[in-house]
């Protein structure tokens, strides 16, 4: 049971591994602060900007998971996404994959909005 309720929160190889790369990275940069170093700065800047690219990576290979609520058979950190070759629908990596995903469905109380022309 989370603080959430029960429901899993994404605990992903791809979060964790990005988290930890950005953490050092951070680390990094703080050690360069201290020790007024531009090559130690651009090392942790690097390192930084390289857990993003990682963490993408891993999820479009299916360590990370789509946001939402997900049956508790997929909760565990080792289970791969199979749905990651087609995209997860209104995910920003996967779309700049070019991975489009389904599109999401139309809640089915949504009011349609007029639009007003005025001349």
């Amino acid at each position: 049971m989370s603080a959430h309720g029960h429901v899993d929160m994404g605990h992903t190889v791809a979060g964790w591994t990005g988290t930890a790369t950005a953490v050092a990275g951070c680390t990094v940069l703080g050690v360069a602060v201290a020790a007024v170093s531009l090559p130690i700065a651009l090392a942790g800047t690097g390192l930084t900007l390289g857990a993003a690219l990682l963490t993408w990576l891993l999820h479009l290979a299916g360590w990370g998971k789509p946001s939402g609520p997900r049956p508790e058979s997929e909760w565990s950190w080792k289970v791969r996404d199979r749905s990651a070759r087609r995209g997860h629908p209104g995910c920003l990596g996967c779309r700049m994959a070019g991975r489009r995903g389904h599109a999401p469905e139309k809640a089915s109380n949504a009011v349609p909005v007029a639009s007003t022309v005025t001349g």
